[in-house]
């Protein structure tokens, strides 16, 4: 069945959260950003990816334009698997991660959408079998900085009965007043964006290890350091956590090798797709490691997430923003429920489509 075209929609979400206007890469974002991936086949049938995303979008969106979709178009979308390996062979020399992966992850996703769809069953299930139906999920903070803002939102966030939060900060008086305010039944996790050197870091976790976190995640810079990251996790009690900035699977065989981190974080929009975040998710049980995907995401890479969270049993955790979307894409499909937990959609493919007219109110290359 032949890829008849692939259109690219950037959208652009309005949100609310507990702390000032925040964001990441240097940026502050007033909106939440994503770039869809809608590729159609001769038959008609529509699948939808996403690819990474936020303020690098511009970028993405040249890769795809450029790179990906004359090579993609006329092939045929059931060959996912070496479709995929020979796009990655054609296009590496622009890079093995970045926006051409990012590119790449976008159309990976869509055709495993159309393949579940023409099959009439959940991606889920061709990857194996719903081993879970829900999943924890954990909200994920914006940086917030002010202890009282903290404090505000970590009470909001059991109010919501989630069990586990994850906090953007540096400092021990950030992570103080969120487990003061979570008490010692919700898990906490740190993000702390490669922030450190080796010595930095040995330091900060024997300060943080009193707080009992979860996971304290990507705190060396430069994140290839694993050999670094490796010390620290010998020498500290803190669990570490990494991945977001590793590009394909093959990238996370040296952190795998060094025995850095106690969970892996692929990033499904980032990584490759589907296709490539199985390679890793599949390997990380021989090596005693869980996966905690990284998902910020409020578009089909989160369903993306759910699916393989629902064929996985090591993926523990699915992380969701810590925000209130003005229009969600998907209506409830996807975010968390009264209980912090997350209903895996189950209809064909990633179990939903985007809504028509949320998508067209949110999309920002026709305004």
């Amino acid at each position: 069945m032949r890829i008849t075209s692939i259109e690219p929609i950037p959208v652009s979400i309005p949100y609310s959260h507990a702390g000032p206007l925040t964001g990441f890469g240097g940026s502050s974002w007033s909106k939440l950003t994503y770039l869809l991936v809608r590729v159609q086949t001769e038959d008609g049938l529509v699948g939808w990816g996403e690819s990474f995303g936020y303020t690098v979008i511009p970028a993405t969106l040249a890769a795809l334009q450029e790179l990906v979709i004359p090579l993609a178009v006329g092939r045929d979308a059931t060959h996912i698997v070496p479709l995929m390996e020979e796009l990655q062979k054609t296009l590496h020399i622009f890079g093995r991660g970045g926006p051409t992966q990012f590119a790449l992850s976008g159309l990976d996703m869509a055709l495993w959408d159309l393949a579940g769809k023409r099959s009439n069953c959940s991606i889920a299930l061709l990857l194996g079998g719903r081993y879970r139906s829900e999943i924890a999920a954990y909200t994920s903070l914006l940086k917030l900085q002010h202890p009282d803002t903290i404090r505000k939102a970590c009470e909001q966030a059991c109010e919501a009965a989630f069990s586990a939060v994850k906090l953007h900060e540096r400092t021990e008086q950030a992570v103080a007043a969120a487990r003061e305010s979570l008490g010692s039944q919700v898990d906490l996790m740190v993000d702390v964006n490669c922030a450190w050197d080796l010595a930095e870091a040995l330091d900060m976790t024997s300060r943080l290890e009193r707080y009992d976190l979860k996971w304290l995640e990507e705190p060396i810079w430069p994140p290839e350091d694993f050999l670094s990251l490796a010390r620290l996790r010998s020498q500290s009690e803190v669990r570490l956590a990494a991945g977001e900035n590793l590009s394909n699977s093959w990238a996370f065989q040296p952190v795998i090798d060094a025995s850095a981190v106690d969970f892996l974080q692929p990033s499904v929009t980032k990584v490759g797709g589907i296709t490539e975040f199985m390679k890793i998710a599949n390997v990380a049980p021989f090596h005693g490691v869980r996966v905690a995907p990284h998902s910020p995401y409020f578009g089909p890479g989160l369903l993306a997430t759910l699916q393989v969270a629902a064929a996985c049993p090591s993926i523990c955790y699915v992380e969701c923003f810590g925000v209130k979307l003005q229009t969600p894409l998907f209506g409830s499909t996807g975010l968390p429920a009264q209980n912090g937990r997350i209903m895996i959609p189950d209809g064909p493919g990633l179990g939903a489509d985007p809504d028509p007219d949320a998508l067209a109110h949110l999309r920002t290359d026709r305004n």
